[in-house]
Order: C-alpha cells, then structure tokens, then sequence
C-alpha cells in the first residue's frame, strides 16, 4: 500500500532528477536521507504561484522555492506565450540583480528563450530594474525579464515580467504564462541553448543615465548635498554616476552598506520603511553634518523605490523618514511648478491628496489597483505614486516605479527651495495649510501562517464595520465583488464621515493582503483641516489620536 511518505518520496526523487543545480540536488538529496518528511511536504505542497508579481519566494530545491527549475520553466511558459502571441523570433532583454543565484536565473532564462527561437540579451551586470524598465522601451523588445526580490529578505529571489513597452504584466496575460508554465512536463522537453544570446554592452547604462537626467530643468539649482544608501543592493554606482553626470554633488556614501551584498549584513530586511534599516544612514548623515547634509537618500536594493528623510532636530536621530504619501505630494508640485501635462495617478491606497493638487493644477488624475503594474497603464499618464516609496517621474523612460529619478527630481527640488532659504519640510507645511493635512498610516500585521490572513479579510466582509474610531462608515466597498469601478481585487475600502467634534472632515481606510508578503495592510488617512500654519501643530495633534483611535477599532474589528 502506497503512503502519503511514499508519494512524496517518489515526487521529491523525480524532481531530483531533472533538477540542472547541483547546490539545490544536493539540499533536495539531503532532505531525503534524512527523511524529512515535514520539510518534504513544505515544499512539494504545490508550486509558486506566477501572477501579476511573477514570481517571488524563498530560494531552495523543490517547486515551493525559487530555483533553476523553477525558472526554467517560468521562461518556458513566457516563451511559448510570447510566440502564441506573434513574437516568435521577437526580442526579451533580461536583467539582475546581486542577489543569491541572480545571475544564474538571468542565464538560465536567456538560454531557454534562445532555445526557443526567440533573442534574448542580458544587462551588462547586476544593474538596477528601473534599467531593465527602460531598456525593454528603448531597445523595442518585445519582454522583458527582471530577476530581483526588491526589498524581500536574503533568502529570497523574485522573477518580475514586463511585456512590450515596459510596462509590467497583468491579466489576462499572467494567467496566460501561468497556463503555459502549468502544461510544460518534463525539463528535458524544455530547449535550451548553449549560446546564442547577446551581453549589452555598458551604452544601455549610458542611455539610461542620459535619459535620466533629462527629468531635471536645465540650469536648475543644484546646491544640495545627499547622504545615500544602497542597503547592499545595486543602485550605489548607478545613483553616483546619475547624481554626477547632473552636476550635483557627489552624494555621501553609506560605506557599509554602499557595495552589492546578497547577505544585507547589516539590515534585517533590506527595505527602508522597516525599523533599523537607515540607522546607519542616520548616522552617517550625522557625522557628516559639518559638510551641510540636507538630505537622506536611500533605495531598496533593486533600486527602484526612493526613500527620503529631512533633518528633525526634535528626533532622536535628528532625521524624520519622509512618508511615501508625502514624497509623492512633493514630486507631484514640483511637476506641476515645472508645468507638467498628463494624468496624475496614484493607487486607492495611497493618499487623496494628489487629487487634489491635480484639480487644483487642471491635469487629469485617476486612481489604480495597488501596484506599477496598474498605475503604469493609466491613460495619458505623466506622473505616478504609490505610497510604498514608488515614483514614475518620466513614464516616457521608465514605465515603472524609478528610484534613481525619483531621487534626481527629490534632490533638484530640495535645491531650488535652498536656493530661497526653504526646505522640504516647510513646502509640506504649506500644502497642508492649503489643502487640508492629510495624514497617513498603517496597520501592517506579519503572520507566519497565511489563513490568518484569509479569517480577517471572511471576518470583515462578515461583519462590516458601521463605526470606526468613532466616524461613521459611510460607504464600504468589497472590490472582490466589483465595487469600486475596478478590476476585482481582495480588497475592502472604507470611506469615513467626518466630525467637527474630533477635527476630522473625513477618513478612509483599505485593507488587502500582501501581493509580495505574508502581511495583511491596512492603510489609514485622515484629514484635518487647517486654517492657517499657526495651526499645524495642533492638526497634526489631532491627526495622531484620530489615526490611532482607527488603528484600534480596525485591528479588533479584524481580530488581528
């Protein structure tokens, strides 16, 4: 009689034997020696799951992790739908990052797609993905593929998809190249070439870079000097040579965290919105402060989210991590004072601030899904945000969030304010004098065991709210079921009555899961008006306690 042992035993083998990297055979053959059976089943309980984010998990043997076999057939699939959809022979540029195995994915996937009878050619090095972005638009590729986790842990590694012009994918075509990967069987029915494929040459940083700078005024102020991190990833050299070749400064390096390490030694997750992560940068930026530090600039490890932070002398680092909200609202006046034309677009989760300043400025906005992939298809699109630190300053470029041009447009606009005597911190000032301060926050729960997650988001739509922090749920929209005007989406979005009582003139909050991580978001905003600046310290009072008062009654409300 056949097991439950047995069947994964016999799984596990078969896997074995077609795995083409010898590491993860002998992780895989190890795993069976020792009869592991829990581990076993950890990972061959299913397969990764490739969507609208591609690919991302922990590296490791078996189709629960991240690994050659893994990739090779995710390329497979995107092959067979790219010449499904006409683009056999068509080009697919292929990009990394310097993260564990990065390389490798990036070779493996190049050789199927040549094997296919496609042409495939690899970035010069590891390189940041607003590069792979710009060179997919640049070289009229038909693909492109960029290996990268972002800002995910050490162990993990990612394989993110972008189709003709740059743009990420989404549905229907995720579901497509799932379906081809779903149909491909053995490995060794999968071609793959030798050789074959090109290595881009060093001009395709060049004409990132040239295309880079061209965001920036001619002959704007440049008299601003940057303290920047690359958390260990690879957008240290690329932001030098941006901010160089723009006439600024050499920006202060994090000499700890300024080379590429796949290890991130010194954060515990290399992403500047977690607790610890620009602590150096912090102190960097303090023992330089002789030199006139204005800024603290800091990237993710692909590169392609931008994090700022101004000096707060009320701190106890003397530095105030600017929100993603509040960054977007910066770079959105900066455009509009350099007369930018277009749609303005954020995502539903971020703040609706935006929509006020493009009313007031007469550009068109719109609101997307969460996500690049969705704000990079708005109509007519000229600027984009989302308040996880990602910024689409020239679409025309870059097609996706670009944290490199996102810093050069940050830098330019902290110069010209020091050119008048101003700073960053007193330009939001007067936008929440004018518009009202809209203050944000989260509720970011990190589980180990997904169904937490799947019982708050049945527990909510169970019993909807009808008060939260004390405001009235006006309207509370399931996105599952269509609400919204959007395309369904686990998400829920609460819109909240103000009270003159509280000094609130309204509020609203969204919760999804994680496209990317175990988490279960819940974004919080709410606004206070303001009359004039004299009364920003007591908005922001009220604001505090208003958000808190939320945070509370949503987190009881889910049972988190």
């Amino acid at each position: 009689m056949t097991t439950v042992h047995d069947e994964l035993t016999a799984r596990a083998r078969s896997w074995l034997d077609e795995d083409p990297d010898p590491e993860t055979r002998e992780e895989l053959a190890g795993l069976l020696e020792a009869q592991d059976f829990g581990e076993l089943a950890d990972r061959f309980s299913g397969t990764l799951r490739f969507g609208t984010a591609g690919l991302r998990g922990e590296l490791g043997a078996g189709p629960m992790r991240m690994n050659r076999a893994v990739v090779v057939r995710a390329a497979a699939g995107l092959a067979a739908h790219l010449r499904r959809a006409g683009h056999g022979g068509g080009l697919v540029v292929v990009g990394y990052d310097a993260r564990h195995k990065s390389a490798d994915f990036a070779r493996d996937t190049a050789a199927v797609l040549v094997g296919a009878g496609l042409r495939a050619a690899l970035l010069p090095r590891p390189l940041p993905t607003p590069v792979l972005a710009f060179a997919v638009r640049h070289l009229d590729a038909a693909a492109g593929v960029m290996v990268t986790a972002s800002h995910n842990p050490p162990r993990d590694n990612g394989y993110k998809v972008y189709l003709g012009g740059g743009a990420q994918i989404v549905s229907p075509d995720d579901a497509r190249i799932a379906d081809e990967i779903a149909s491909i069987g053995s490995l060794s029915e999968v071609p793959r070439a030798e050789d074959g494929w090109d290595v881009l040459g060093e001009e395709i940083t060049e004409a990132y870079l040239e295309r880079a700078v061209s965001v920036l005024t001619p002959r704007s102020p440049r008299d601003v000097r940057v303290v920047h991190t690359a958390l260990h990833g690879v957008g240290g050299a690329v932001v030098a040579a941006a901010f160089e070749r723009a006439g600024f400064p050499a920006p202060i390096a994090v000499a700890e965290q300024a080379g590429p390490d796949p290890d991130f030694p010194t954060v515990a997750f290399p992403n500047p919105e977690e607790p610890g992560a620009m602590d150096l940068a912090f102190a960097t930026a303090r023992d330089r402060q002789a030199e006139g530090v204005d800024l603290v600039i800091a990237n993710d490890p692909d590169a392609d989210r931008c994090a700022v932070a101004v000096p707060d002398p009320g701190s106890d680092t003397g530095w105030r991590m600017l929100r993603g909200d509040e960054v977007g609202a910066l770079l959105a006046t900066h455009l509009v004072h350099k007369r930018a034309r277009g749609t303005f677009a954020t995502t539903i989760v971020s703040s609706s601030l935006l929509s006020k300043i493009a009313a007031e400025a007469g550009v068109p906005y719109t609101e997307t899904l969460t996500g690049f992939k969705w704000l990079s298809r708005a109509d007519g699109l000229r600027y984009a945000y989302e308040e996880a630190l990602g910024y689409c300053v020239d679409p025309e470029g870059v097609r996706d969030k670009d944290g490199v041009t996102a810093a050069l447009l940050v830098a330019e606009l902290a110069a010209e304010l020091k050119e008048t005597g101003r700073t960053l911190t007193e330009l939001l000032d007067d936008l929440a004098a004018r518009y009202g301060l809209h203050a944000t926050d989260q509720l970011s729960v990190r589980v180990a065991d997904l169904s937490l997650i799947e019982a708050a988001m049945r527990r909510l739509r169970g019993t909807p709210p009808v008060t939260l922090g004390g405001l009235t749920v006006t309207s509370a929209e399931d996105l599952g079921r269509g609400d919204g005007g959007l395309p369904p989406a686990d998400v829920l979005r609460y819109h909240l009555a103000g009270d003159s009582r509280q000094g609130v003139s309204g509020a609203r909050i969204v919760v999804r899961p994680s496209g990317t991580e175990p988490k279960l978001k819940c974004y919080l905003e709410v606004v206070v008006p303001v009359a004039d600046a004299s009364e920003l310290s007591t908005a922001r009072a009220t604001a505090d306690w208003a958000l808190g008062t939320l945070r509370t009654d949503l987190a009881a409300a889910a049972g988190i």
